[in-house]
């Protein structure tokens, strides 16, 4: 007999897991499938680059003409410049929030750069914030339609009319947003 404690067996040691656990052939392909969005997402970059190309051509034609130009004139190429860089804004929110929510993470995580919006972004939140772009959009169209109409010394029973409707579009962007942030706020709540 020998002395001392029984001899036992040693520990089953499990093989290390690296990664997710892998997934079966039609979830994994339909989960891969938001890669598909990937090169929309690089056709927004380009677009991007084209809006910078109208803004610098937009502020060239200003600053060129600026002597020649009444302050009206002025007034409506900077609202048309104001224009470019909400609508680039805009797509920044689309590249940057829709890449994130719905395709990878870019591993901003503590980023110097990194904006604010992007920590707490959701689907429900950057449609919100979408929305309110496009209302801000609207409301410097609106604005530059109103400034024109006042200047029209043509027939303007028609501008009257196109007035009319964009005004009732943009109430509808407002109330779309509205119902947008309320539907939002109500899931936020359920949570």
């Amino acid at each position: 007999m020998p002395d001392g404690p029984p001899a036992m067996d040693p520990p089953a040691i499990s093989p290390p897991v690296f990664g997710p656990p892998a997934l079966r052939p039609l979830p994994a392909a339909i989960f891969a499938s938001r890669w598909l969005q990937l090169p929309m997402y690089l056709g927004l970059i380009v677009a991007q680059g084209v809006y910078v190309f109208l803004f610098l051509k937009e502020l060239l034609h200003l600053v060129t003409h600026a002597a020649e130009f009444s302050e009206q004139q002025i007034m409506l190429l900077v609202l048309g410049l104001i224009d470019v860089v909400m609508i680039s804004n805009l797509l920044i929110m689309v590249i940057i929030g829709g890449y994130e929510t719905f395709v990878s993470r870019l591993g901003l995580d503590g980023h110097p750069e990194a904006p604010e919006w992007l920590g707490h972004v959701n689907s429900g939140l950057l449609k919100v914030k979408l929305a309110m772009a496009i209302i801000g959009i609207s409301s410097i169209h609106l604005l530059r339609s109103f400034i024109e109409l006042g200047t029209a010394s043509t027939d303007t029973s028609l501008r009257y009319d196109q007035v009319m409707w964009q005004t009732i579009i943009h109430g509808m962007f407002i109330l779309s947003a509205i119902g947008l942030a309320y539907v939002d706020r109500m899931g936020e709540a359920s949570h």
